[in-house]
């Protein structure tokens, strides 16, 4: 499995697939130092309405994130690249401490520097209340997405 940091700019349609896959699984793995190493030491980050610098915020912000969105399941989907930008959609499921249920769905834009370090994310994200039954991620987590599941199901 390759590691996020493996896969360098220029990308051409493989490895702009290849660094999404590494990213969703890091990801998957909820550990945020895990994680932060995939971002530059001063990677800037729009998530949302919070705004980080640096991996050591990008590390606090994901603890925080994995402490309250329980059973966390991410997928994501490659949109568009050119040779040092990467565009996804994502989903990801989880619950909150009170047992509420949600689907994220989202769009990231990415930026990365010639080592292939993520310098810069901006990330939208709408939350939607869902049932439990209306889950759709259900492989063993933490860990990675299986291989052979299909991925980003329709938008609903």
């Amino acid at each position: 499995m390759a590691l996020p940091t493996d896969i360098r700019p220029p990308f051409n349609s493989t490895t702009a697939l290849q660094k999404v896959r590494a990213a969703e699984d890091a990801w998957n793995s909820r550990d945020p130092r895990r994680v932060s190493l995939a971002y530059s030491i001063d990677s800037q980050w729009r998530n949302r309405s919070e705004f980080l610098q640096g991996r050591d915020q990008i590390q606090h912000f994901l603890s925080n994130k994995w402490d309250n969105e329980l059973d966390y399941r991410l997928v994501k989907s490659l949109w568009s690249f050119t040779d040092h930008h990467i565009a996804v959609r994502f989903q990801y499921e989880y619950h909150n401490p009170q047992g509420e249920w949600f689907r994220a769905y989202g769009n990231e834009l990415w930026e990365f520097d010639e080592t292939g370090l993520m310098r810069r994310r901006e990330a939208s994200i709408n939350d939607v209340a869902i049932d439990e039954n209306e889950r759709k991620f259900f492989w063993d987590a933490p860990g990675p997405r299986p291989i052979d599941d299909a991925g980003i199901p329709d938008v609903r």
